[in-house]
């Protein structure tokens, strides 16, 4: 069975991201978290994470849509 709650280094590594923008990704409140034990360790539950990459996908669908792929000429490179 999975562990309920992340590291931020388990985060960091199924995002492949750094660590430090794991901790700014929760320090700003875009990815919830806790803190646990007597030197308040964050801890990400993992269905907060799979929440957070639905979410994710859901914004980069909707940016996909608002800013549509304008075909330009191809360069020539003869």
């Amino acid at each position: 069975m999975e562990p309920r709650f992340l590291l931020m280094a388990d985060v960091a590594e199924q995002l492949n991201v750094s660590t430090s923008q794991v901790y700014h990704m929760v320090r700003s409140g875009e990815l919830p978290a806790i803190k646990v034990g007597g030197r308040g360790q964050w801890r990400i539950e993992r269905i907060k994470l799979e929440e957070y990459i639905e979410r994710k996908y859901a914004e980069t669908a909707e940016w996909v849509r608002s800013n549509p792929l304008v075909e330009r000429d191809e360069p020539d490179f003869e």
